[in-house]
């Protein structure tokens, strides 16, 4: 008889970040750096399975100090998580601590112990495949992971899922979910999206209808990406009527694929023309009507980019329903207009000049938003359409806009302020993708750089005293996680 070795277990050191002063962790005597190897003697491979453990009541903590190594990061990315794994030491002793109904004190370095799952398809719109090189290596992660959706909101296309993925997100009600349909035509899903065999682990995981209704029970927020001649016009109205049937999916995002000018090697694909863009919201418009009347919902929302696209009016505040998917581009720019100008000067104390740079698909709606502020006295104000060398002229969205961007727009010394998207900076920094920051322009330019605001009323205030803007970044939730595990 043939013996069966039992598989070696696989730890994931969750390294600690803080320790809670007069938590029970510090009174056992728990460090920052310090190694979580296990909850209740089983490793744990993210924050949401540590909690939900320590939600059964009862925990004990087993804790491990990190060992010098040499900083020789393995892997192809070389990542923190590489990093952490080196610093780990299964010889090395450990010491245990008991929690009841208590939390522990901990905080960690990273929300995900195991590493990012990553994507299973070759999307023909994949923004990864179009990114030019040079960047750090986190913006060239392939994430699909369904942890970093419960926990941030960003999509995934449920693809790569196990069994025990599915299992554990119906058990542990990882409720809600953000989910990448695309399409509920099968065969056209697969045409576009084009899933490696050898990455999907369950091949049920690529079937999106009887995924959608074996998840019955978590709330899903859809996104449906549309490629002119694809996936748009009569298979856009069978997507919709589709995801509008199914009880736990709460409403479909629509959004225009978004390309770049380094398209080397991938399938032809091209954006929407004013007339595409206009049929498809005629298209969404009448089964918005329709819901509104049956459901008390619009249901389907588009993106800020279709109505822009087609030179349509924007939705009133109302419509937007609460902005549920602000971040996937849906209500940003009426969002932006919510707060109005605050009581404007009828000069200033000194002349100032200020160029609003955007990207070209806001900059006219942005100049008729910005009008009023130019019957003030002594203020000079131009809002500049920044074309995207980076991504290319395709490219038209402000939050991509770069460093490089500005250098080939803005002229030193030509004016004394520029305000710059404050979506174009890294969450936490005043960083660039490019790894510009503002610091930097402000020395090549000679004039004062900020960021502008997340409403019209906060950019105003940053035009008019030079305010440090709070406005949205991009790099927040599971892009800083990406970040995170980029770094080298």
């Amino acid at each position: 008889m043939q013996t069966v070795q039992p598989q070696e277990e696989q730890v994931f050191p969750a390294p600690i970040k803080t320790v809670e002063a007069g938590s029970p962790a510090e009174r056992a005597g728990v460090r920052p750096g310090d190694l979580l190897l296990r909850v209740n003697g089983v490793p744990v491979t993210d924050v949401l399975a540590y909690r939900h453990r320590l939600s059964q009541g009862r925990a004990t903590l087993e804790i491990s100090r990190p060992v010098e190594r040499p900083s020789v990061l393995t892997g192809v990315l070389g990542t923190l998580q590489d990093h952490h794994r080196l610093a780990y030491d299964p010889a090395a002793p450990t010491f245990r601590f008991d929690v009841e109904w208590e939390d522990p004190g901990l905080e960690f370095e990273e929300v995900l112990f195991d590493g990012i799952k990553k994507c299973a398809n070759k999307c023909d719109f994949c923004y990864v495949h179009q990114m030019p090189r040079g960047f750090r290596k986190s913006l060239y992660i392939m994430d699909d992971d369904y942890r970093l959706s419960f926990l941030y909101g960003s999509f995934v296309t449920l693809t790569n899922l196990t069994e025990g993925d599915i299992n554990r997100i119906l058990d542990e009600n990882l409720s809600p979910l953000y989910v990448s349909v695309h399409t509920a035509n099968q065969d056209l899903r697969q045409d576009l999206m084009k899933w490696w065999k050898l990455k999907v682990k369950d091949p049920q995981a690529v079937q999106i209808r009887s995924m959608i209704e074996r998840l019955e029970s978590i709330d899903l927020y859809t996104q449906i990406v549309l490629v002119p001649g694809r996936n748009d016009g009569e298979h856009l109205d069978e997507t919709v009527e589709y995801l509008s049937s199914r009880p736990n999916v709460i409403s479909a995002a629509v959004v225009p694929i978004g390309l770049t000018g380094h398209r080397t090697n991938l399938p032809d694909v091209r954006t929407f023309s004013r007339e595409e863009a206009q049929d498809t919201l005629t298209r969404l418009n009448r089964w918005r009507r329709q819901f509104l009347a049956e459901r008390g919902t619009r249901f389907v929302f588009p993106s800020d980019e279709l109505y822009l696209l087609a030179g349509e009016p924007l939705p009133t505040e109302e419509e937007y329903e609460g902005f549920p998917m602000l971040e996937n581009g849906v209500g940003m720019i009426r969002d932006f207009l919510t707060e109005s100008l605050p009581e404007l000067p009828a000069a200033l104390p000194a002349p100032r000049r200020v160029i609003l740079g955007t990207g070209l698909l806001f900059a006219e709606s942005l100049d008729r938003a910005v009008e009023p502020l130019r019957a003030i006295g002594g203020l000079e104000l131009e809002v500049r359409a920044v074309e995207n060398k980076t991504f290319g002229r395709v490219t038209t969205v402000a939050g991509l806009l770069t460093g490089r961007c500005f250098r080939h727009a803005v002229k030193p010394g030509e004016a004394d302020l520029l305000i710059v998207p404050p979506t174009t900076l890294r969450y936490g920094t005043e960083l660039m993708l490019d790894d510009t920051s503002l610091g930097d322009l402000r020395a090549e330019f000679r004039m004062d750089v900020r960021a502008g605001g997340a409403t019209l009323g906060e950019l105003a205030r940053v035009i008019l005293e030079g305010v440090q803007s709070s406005g949205h970044q991009w790099g927040l939730s599971a892009h800083a996680v990406k970040e995170q595990r980029g770094q080298a």
